[in-house]
């Protein structure tokens, strides 16, 4: 019988493409969320019965623990942005992640991929960085062997990077940016995808890597490349982070008023994060320690970004077009 792995947040952006590849390794794949019924589209990337998406609550031991039965190696994929309510980043980054470390452990399960975030930070002002950095230690501390990724900002088809920036171009012809100088270095998802794997399959060394991609640039030029590849103009305004503070303050008590149910665009966390550069540190191990070559955004942008054009589907006709000689 094929060995199983347990993929919590499966269906997910970056959980989905571990499991197609952990399916295409021949692995039998559980893919662990909180609403199966919405994970179904799982279940071809392998063949019949070999993908199967299952129930859990990763905040309930039973839950984990029925998820992780009979399991041969687990995947972390599960974050949150929420800082309140009962899915927070306590909840979720902290005692989340231990409670699938330590219940592994119990299993028997020693090969364990987590994957955290880059700027995970225990002294870090941001609550997010903080817990992320909280989470990494409470996965080792029952998991010493895990493997721990830390990507930069991940793009691809469903991200919500640069689809949530070309949404914002429809609206307006500004374009308002918290952190316009802040450093990223984007990782497609895929690039990712294959780093878990090889954790998985035990062709990593334990420990952790920071995974960027091949282009290192600030926010602004990051939004500027999207504006090309959509075919728009849109005047990039940088907002000071003492203004995005103000604003984000103001969408935080809109939040906490309503339970959650209104939520801003950004938040009082998020803009402490923008602070700091969001890319691979000197020294540690990157993608090339485990024999990646990371995919340059070039390859890809235009690829899923398509439909924000002007002429969408058609604007390569439309273009070709403009160049017929009468």
């Amino acid at each position: 019988m094929s060995n199983l792995v347990t993929i919590f947040g499966g269906s997910g952006f970056v959980g989905r493409y571990i499991a197609r590849r952990m399916a295409k390794q021949g692995w039998r794949v559980r893919v662990a969320v909180r609403r199966p019924n919405e994970a179904m589209f799982v279940k071809p990337y392998g063949v019949v019965g070999q993908v199967e998406p299952v129930f859990c609550n990763i905040r309930d031991d039973a839950s984990v623990r029925a998820a992780l039965h009979g399991a041969d190696a687990v995947v972390n994929c599960v974050g949150t942005f929420d800082a309140r309510g009962r899915n927070n980043f306590q909840a979720v980054q902290v005692e989340g992640a231990e409670r699938i470390a330590r219940i592994a452990a119990a299993e028997g399960i020693s090969r364990m991929v987590h994957v955290s975030a880059i700027g995970a930070d225990a002294d870090s002002d941001s609550e997010y960085a903080r817990t992320k950095a909280a989470g990494e230690a409470a996965v080792l501390s029952h998991q010493k062997d895990a493997v721990i990724l830390r990507p930069s900002v991940v793009f691809g088809p469903e991200d919500q990077f640069f689809n949530r920036f070309a949404k914002m171009t429809r609206l307006g012809p500004v374009l308002p940016l918290i952190g316009a100088k802040t450093r990223f270095q984007p990782v497609y998802v895929d690039d990712l995808a294959q780093a878990a794997v090889k954790g998985v399959l035990g062709q990593a060394e334990p420990g952790v890597y920071e995974i960027g991609g091949p282009e290192v640039a600030s926010f602004r030029a990051l939004i500027q490349d999207m504006l090309t590849v959509i075919q728009r103009r849109r005047l990039i305004v940088g907002l000071p982070f003492w203004v995005a503070g103000i604003i984000a303050g103001a969408f935080d008590v809109v939040t906490f008023s309503t339970a959650g149910l209104i939520k801003g665009p950004v938040t009082g966390d998020q803009v402490k994060g923008l602070r700091r550069d969001n890319v691979v540190g000197d020294g540690g191990r990157t993608l090339a320690d485990l024999g990646i070559e990371p995919t340059a955004i070039e390859a890809v942008l235009p690829e899923y970004l398509w439909p924000y054009r002007p002429s969408g589907q058609y604007a390569a006709i439309k273009n070709s077009a403009k160049n017929l000689k009468a």
